[in-house]
Order: C-alpha cells, then sequence, then structure tokens
C-alpha cells in the first residue's frame, strides 16, 4: 500500500477518533494539538491495528507524535 493511500485512512480514523475534521489533518499535525490524551491515543491506535490488521510494537507506539509518525509506523509495520 502506497503513502499516500496509508495517509487517507489515517487522516479517515483520526477525524473519526479525535472528532476533527478531515480535511485538517496533515502529516505535520501533533496528536497533543489535537488535545488528545492517553486514552484518545490508545483508541487511535487500536482503529489503526485493526483497519491495517498489524500489530504496533511499544517501541513504535513511543515515537508516534504526528500523523505522518503514524504513516511511518504503519510502513514499517
Amino acid at each position: 500500500m502506497d503513502r499516500a493511500t496509508i495517509l487517507k485512512k489515517v487522516a479517515e480514523l483520526v477525524s473519526e477518533t479525535l472528532e476533527v475534521d478531515e480535511a485538517s489533518v496533515t502529516e505535520q499535525l501533533r496528536f497533543e494539538d489535537l488535545g488528545a490524551d492517553s486514552f484518545d491515543l490508545l483508541e487511535l491506535v487500536t482503529a489503526l491495528e485493526d483497519e491495517f490488521g498489524l500489530t504496533l510494537d511499544d517501541d513504535s507506539l513511543a515515537d508516534i507524535a504526528t500523523v505522518g509518525d503514524a504513516v511511518d509506523a504503519i510502513q514499517n509495520a
């Protein structure tokens, strides 16, 4: 799956999970700037894992601060 396709799916999930406008979701967007707390991030990671059929390890999770970081983690999983 190419990066653009992954980004689109991640943006959809971020929009649904964090209740933000999908059009405002860019690779540079930081989850903390959206006011996401640890529960929100856990919910988002679970949705990403379900959507992409993978498991993100704890090391990957620690490095996810932006939407782009999430895309990178999915590509590298």
